[in-house]
């Protein structure tokens, strides 16, 4: 077993004996108690992720960068193992697990559970996008031509990990970044056709809308 699942270990040791882990009831229809063993030996934890890629307890009542997880490894090690749920249990309404060994870790998202937050371009190697608050450890390559601009939401995509979706958000100061680089057709404003990048035009391939059927709601 992977030994940096025992950072997700001591997170849930302590939220097991915090006085927080209560029973919650949300809107969503759905209950739960962090914490909570349904079977003997496994513990069950809810997560939310907002359009920032900042991680939250689901049933955090402030959202804040006060209350989000900041620990690199405990992030690395949640987003390392994040998967569809198709655990029979919970997938309604967090439609992403990261198991842990016995611990179900349920994740559910703002508009997708993995956000870009950082370019990194420095360096001779290619340029890559960085996810979640992992640096370097949660990065997949830059393809600038595949940034999807969606109109029906004024957000940004690119493409992620195949395990967690297929399909990251672009946190919204780097997608104002780069906003810069993108072409207009003559006459068109609604959306970009061509992105310049490197000395390079390239037009824009928007493959990834299919993936996106419901744009999420801003």
């Amino acid at each position: 077993m992977w030994p940096a699942c025992g950072t997700l270990r001591t997170w849930a040791r302590l939220l097991a004996r915090s006085p927080g882990a209560r029973a919650y009831s949300g809107d969503r229809d759905v209950s739960y108690t962090q914490g909570q063993s349904p079977e003997p030996r496994t513990r069950e934890y809810f997560y939310y992720v907002d359009h920032q890629g900042q991680l939250f307890l689901d049933d955090s009542k402030m959202k804040n960068f006060i209350t989000c997880f900041k620990d690199p490894q405990f992030l690395i090690t949640f987003f390392s193992r994040l998967r569809p749920n198709r655990s029979g249990r919970y997938e309604a309404s967090f439609p992403f697990l990261s198991p842990c060994g016995r611990e179900r870790n349920f994740l559910r998202c703002e508009d997708q559970p993995v956000v870009f937050t950082h370019l990194l371009a420095a360096g001779p190697g290619a340029p890559r996008l960085s996810y979640c608050g992992g640096g370097e450890a949660l990065a997949v390559p830059f393809e600038p031509a595949r940034l999807l601009p969606l109109a029906a939401n004024g957000r940004l995509y690119h493409p992620a990990p195949e395990r967690a979706g297929g399909v990251g958000l672009v946190r919204s100061a780097l997608a104002f970044e780069l906003s810069a680089c993108f072409e207009y057709a003559p006459g068109v404003s609604a959306l970009p056709s061509h992105v310049r990048w490197q000395g390079r035009r390239l037009a824009l391939t928007m493959d990834l809308a299919p993936r996106l059927p419901a744009a999420p709601l801003p």
